[in-house]
């Protein structure tokens, strides 16, 4: 993907509350004192666009006419999908481990002990995966960030924020020093000791620095994702201040990445090309082949210095995550804020919410899909009608499913495999 994804199961559902048949997952682990339905079900919403931009970007035509329609589609949804994921799975972590307070005690343990679980499931699924799909699968990158955001989850909104400028403004630079210094025969020499390397081509090396998403710097997002989930998004001054700041982070970081080196460098839209293109579902099964990180990965764009200023979605630049950084935070704003305050659109938008509750299977769903139908994947399209189709049955499924079950397929398997942390004492 060049973008991904991430799935999200991250739903809130993860919560041990049991939600209504048909209510969001996360409205469903609501307490006394807690954020309204709205405001949760405007998750659910934001996950679904989520969805959508994913498989826009693994399944839509690549390389649409310049200036089209359709280019602007694919470039708004390339690598801003994948990081509106994290930034959400960040915000759902802190559901579980206790929102605007974090759990403490043995409500706390039990808190980290789901989310752990969470972690290694995700991990060894994503393994499985990409085995089959390559380095474009997000969800092994989800369990990485899972097991380190353990360490921020009793952490406040403002120590959040500062981590996560902290880690958009410092490691991308760091992360370039280090692949520099990472020639090719270290990375063989790391990677042949890397029983997960051997199992998928997506090694320890690429989960931490190499990869697609690259936890060094899309920790970034998780934790922007954290730090919004101790906020009052129901207070209105809080939400036009994040719509302020969400707008002045992407205008600043793509507006000086294209002062600095031109607008190719920000907005490549149309064509296919630039650092990250390849890396779309088209690569499936080819591993780490492609990557759309910074520095060299086999066969790969190998990215200079003066690269860094640049702004092209998945090259991890700090123009890069913080412009994504922006779009997430708005796009998570103005989904709760819609929500909340317009019931009609609420309930007119219920299906597409619907997908968003269970977003895990929706975005596992899509690449099962992919396998029986090979060619609906990126760079075999030149037609957007299977993205529509893609997008339309999931609207379908997740409707009809959710009329009868509290939880997506996956979405419950994955509630179930956490229930013996209340063993935690």
């Amino acid at each position: 993907m060049t973008q991904v994804k991430p799935p999200q199961e991250l739903s809130a559902a993860q919560n041990n509350v049991t939600p209504p048949p048909g209510a969001s997952s996360e409205s469903g682990g609501q307490v006394s004192g807690g954020p309204s339905m709205g405001r949760l079900v405007g998750l659910d919403l934001a996950r679904a666009l989520a969805v959508f931009g994913m498989y826009i970007v693994h399944i839509a035509p690549m390389n649409s006419p310049q200036g089209s329609v359709g280019s602007w589609v694919y470039f708004l949804a390339e690598g801003r999908s994948s990081a509106l994921f994290a930034t959400l799975a960040g915000f759902s972590l802190m559901l579980i481990a206790g929102r605007r307070e974090p759990k403490t005690g043995l409500a706390g343990r039990q808190a980290k002990a789901r989310i752990a679980i969470r972690a290694v499931i995700l991990l060894a699924l994503g393994t499985v995966l990409a085995m089959e799909y390559g380095d474009i699968i997000i969800l092994a990158y989800y369990g990485v960030y899972f097991l380190l955001a353990l360490l921020l989850v009793r952490l406040s909104a403002r120590t959040l924020a500062l981590i996560a400028a902290g880690i958009a403004l410092v490691m991308p630079q760091l992360a370039f020093v280090l692949k520099m210094w990472l020639s090719d025969s270290v990375q063989q020499s790391i990677n042949a000791y890397d029983p997960l390397e051997r199992l998928s081509t997506v090694g320890v090396l690429d989960l931490l620095l190499t990869g697609l998403y690259p936890t060094i710097t899309w920790m970034a997002f998780v934790t922007t994702g954290m730090a919004l989930a101790r906020l009052d998004l129901s207070a209105p001054v809080v939400r036009r201040r994040l719509a302020v700041l969400g707008a002045g982070l992407a205008t600043a970081a793509y507006g000086l990445a294209t002062l600095l080196t031109g607008a190719s460098a920000v907005w490549n839209v149309g064509g296919g090309g630039g650092p990250s293109s390849g890396s779309g579902a088209g690569s499936m099964g080819s591993g780490s082949a492609v990557s759309g990180s910074m520095g060299s990965a086999p066969g790969g764009p190998e990215l200079s210095a003066s690269d860094l200023l640049g702004a092209v979605s998945h090259t991890g630049t700090t123009f890069d995550t913080i412009g994504c950084a922006g779009i997430a935070i708005l796009v998570i704003v103005a989904a709760t804020a819609a929500m909340d305050r317009l019931p009609l659109l609420r309930r007119l938008a219920k299906p597409v919410i619907a997908v968003g509750t269970m977003s895990l299977t929706a975005y596992v769903g899509h690449f099962l899909a992919q396998s029986a139908w090979p060619a609906s994947g990126a760079g075999t399209t030149t037609s957007w009608l299977p993205v529509l189709t893609y997008i339309l049955t999931a609207i379908v499924f997740a409707t009809i499913w959710s009329r009868f079950f509290r939880r997506g397929p996956l979405e419950y398997l994955l509630n179930a495999a956490t229930k013996p942390a209340k063993y935690i004492r």
